[in-house]
């Protein structure tokens, strides 16, 4: 894998040949396959080691937008709280992480459009592992495949393996203005509704929330219910009228979104895993010195390592809550048939990458 000192030193190009009249956009094409994005964390943090964070303090100060969909309580709002700190505390100041929380810059998709359309107005995003798939980035549309990850432990050997840097570059190589930084979880996905569902049985013909993904399309749809497109900010008032009878996140984001007002029943059915990664776009990366670039992926690798001890004990809490609250939590002991419903969207949503897919599954532990 390659080292961050490659995507540094093709940041430097990038701006030498801007500061002499050449085309910055050319060069960063040219560096894209050079760059290697945060999961390589030795080589941040070897970078760090050398000086280079102490020499941040010095250079000129840049504001970065963050996006957040959900509020800063949620598994993703401290995370990304977590990676603001240490960004600032890195870079002695120079760099200010201003997280814009709870969707007041839109939904991930609206973000998404913003940024690849050539908007300037927000610099980074946390957004679904998957979010991209909309983007032409297929290694991401298997990070949404149903029941791939078997646990948590089976995900984390993926987020620090290298096969996990190949996949946050992957926007690099296809030469969209974006590039992931670092990897996390929210935990698994489940699905939530406004009646009882005690079962596999009780989905069919229900109404469920999908965002556009073909891949939660199918799953839906194979489980017998009515996939119904609507934006996440519309979701609660969706829910409270009856447009659709029920939709899936993972456990902190159901809670603090306040869906149990409107949906007070929860079947643990662990569909996905709710992986989840931070991008920051190529015009904010540029904007930044080698030092500062430094900073930010030092501070990708504390933040994942941070999001890694925090998800479980954070769903645990958050579980316990909404079961002392009233909520009626449904448990799946038995997932084989969730599974087997689901065979032909896993088949037909990984057949044009198996092998790249088996890579994964063969991370289980």
């Amino acid at each position: 894998m390659k080292k961050l000192l490659s995507a540094l030193l093709a940041a430097s190009m990038v701006l030498s040949l801007a500061a002499c009249g050449g085309s910055a956009s050319s060069a960063a094409s040219s560096a894209a396959a050079d760059s290697t994005p945060a999961a390589d964390s030795t080589a941040a943090s070897d970078t760090a080691a050398a000086g280079d964070t102490a020499a941040a303090a010095n250079d000129p100060h840049v504001t970065l937008v963050y996006a957040e969909v959900n509020p800063l309580d949620t598994i993703v709002g401290q995370t990304g709280t977590a990676f603001k700190e240490k960004v600032e505390e890195l870079s002695g100041g120079s760099i200010t992480i201003d997280i814009q929380a709870s969707g007041v810059l839109g939904s991930e998709n609206d973000v998404l459009d913003n940024i690849l359309a050539g908007g300037d107005t927000i610099d980074m995003s946390r957004i679904s592992a998957f979010a991209l798939t909309s983007y032409g980035c297929n290694k991401s549309k298997l990070l949404s495949i149903p029941f791939t990850f078997e646990n948590r432990e089976h995900f984390w050997n993926f987020a620090n393996s290298d096969l996990a840097a190949e996949f946050l570059n992957e926007p690099q190589e296809l030469g969209l203005p974006v590039r992931g930084i670092f990897y996390g979880e929210e935990g698994f996905r489940h699905f939530f509704t406004v009646n009882p569902v005690n079962g596999i049985e009780d989905m069919k013909g229900l109404k469920l929330r999908v965002s556009n993904d073909p891949v939660m399309t199918g799953m839906v749809e194979s489980l017998g219910a009515s996939p119904t497109v609507v934006s996440f900010g519309e979701l609660y008032s969706a829910l409270q009228t009856g447009v659709v009878d029920g939709a899936e996140q993972p456990i902190a984001n159901y809670k603090s979104n306040a869906f149990p007002e409107v949906a007070n029943n929860l079947i643990l059915d662990g569909h996905t895993l709710g992986a989840v990664q931070v991008i920051i776009t190529d015009n904010a990366w540029n904007k930044l010195t080698e030092n500062q670039q430094a900073c930010i992926m030092e501070a990708g690798k504390y933040a994942q390592d941070f999001n890694a001890k925090l998800s479980e004990t954070e769903e645990n809490k958050v579980l316990d809550e909404l079961k002392a609250n009233g909520c009626n939590v449904v448990e799946v002991t038995d997932k084989a048939p969730w599974q087997e419903a689901c065979k032909s969207v896993i088949e037909e949503n990984t057949k044009d990458q198996a092998e790249l897919y088996q890579k994964i599954l063969d991370m289980k532990p």
